[in-house]
């Protein structure tokens, strides 16, 4: 057995103390005496059991208090040992973050829907290691490949538009992506591309970036977001906020070329429940199986301390209250 936080060990001298300053004070109430001609009455009478358990009350609570020390230090034991299967996938995942992603022909707009959908993938692959790429003028690398799910979105959780240059760089997203994982051993990478609109900007084209995916054995699936037709889209005016329609351009015929170049997929996502299912299938799709080293399998204790500590502060408000009560 060990703890998870041992240095709260420390606060088990406050019991300790605790019970110095109850003797002390047992001692302070026998300092009042009196003079008695006999003392044959109270040398027959002897140490009653009353006298005895009168201190039972304390000592529970004593007891009490220890073991919630231990139960917040968090007692742990790694007896069990275990072998998995994980994943064993590399994942980049890689954002459009260009302002047309504010459009709201998803809810509450494409690059919140976006997240919050890639933040559910993120949880449904434990074992993987998954990175984040964000790219518009340019790219750059908002998460490198990690098994750490709470960074991992948490970092999500801030990608924002105006993060870097505005535009449209599907090639130098693709590029960094690739980059990223290029040294990988994993049996699987991929890059999920998401994105809304035509390129227009970046020094590396998308065929280029495509190609440089196909060399190191990197798997593409892009993803094309946007409505059919146009879509609603905040315009700052003079006035204020302004919804104006926009058209939807996204260049589908590259994206599809991507995904195929390098054994990949492409999706056209119209709205929120369209992207959810497009990850889930890509999730389903990803399932390469292989078995990690065994580890330890950690069992929680702080519960059997829990349970003590409240038996004893139970029984000792019995006891105060039905057998060692006080008059005021």
């Amino acid at each position: 057995m060990f703890f998870e936080y041992p240095e709260i060990l420390w606060l088990e001298f406050l019991p300790l103390l605790l019970i110095l300053h109850y003797i002390y004070l047992e001692w302070r109430q026998r300092a009042p005496h009196l003079r008695v001609s006999i003392l044959t009455p109270w040398m027959e009478s002897g140490r009653t059991a009353f006298s005895v358990l009168r201190h039972l009350p304390f000592a529970l609570r004593i007891l009490a208090l220890s073991t919630i020390i231990l139960a917040i230090a968090r007692p742990r034991s790694s007896g069990q040992m275990e072998r998995v299967d994980s994943e064993g996938i590399d994942i980049m995942l890689t954002m459009d973050v260009s302002t047309s992603m504010l459009a709201r022909d998803f809810t509450p707009d494409r690059l919140s829907a976006a997240k919050d959908i890639a933040i559910e993938f993120i949880a449904q692959r434990p074992y993987d290691r998954i990175g984040i790429v964000v790219f518009a003028g340019e790219s750059f690398t908002q998460c490198p490949m990690t098994t750490d799910r709470a960074t991992l979105i948490n970092l999500m959780k801030e990608v924002q538009t105006d993060l870097i240059e505005d535009g449209t760089a599907i090639g130098n997203g693709l590029a960094t992506a690739v980059a990223r994982m290029k040294d990988s051993d994993a049996k699987s990478r991929v890059v999920i591309l998401l994105t809304d609109g035509v390129n227009n900007s970046g020094e590396i084209t998308p065929q280029m970036a495509a190609q440089i995916a196909k060399t190191y054995g990197v798997r593409v699936y892009t993803i094309g977001v946007g409505a059919e037709g146009v879509a609603p889209y905040p315009v700052m005016t003079p006035w204020g906020v302004d919804i104006q329609k926009v058209k939807v351009e996204i260049d589908e015929e590259l994206l599809r070329t991507i995904a195929e170049e390098t054994g990949g997929k492409y999706f056209r996502a119209t709205d929120n429940t369209k992207l959810m299912e497009i990850y889930s299938e890509i999730n389903k799709m990803e399932k390469v199986r292989t078995t990690v080293d065994s580890f330890p399998v950690y069992k929680e204790l702080f519960s059997r301390y829990a349970v003590i500590a409240l038996a004893a502060l139970l029984l000792e408000f019995l006891l105060r209250v039905f057998i060692f009560r006080r008059l005021p």
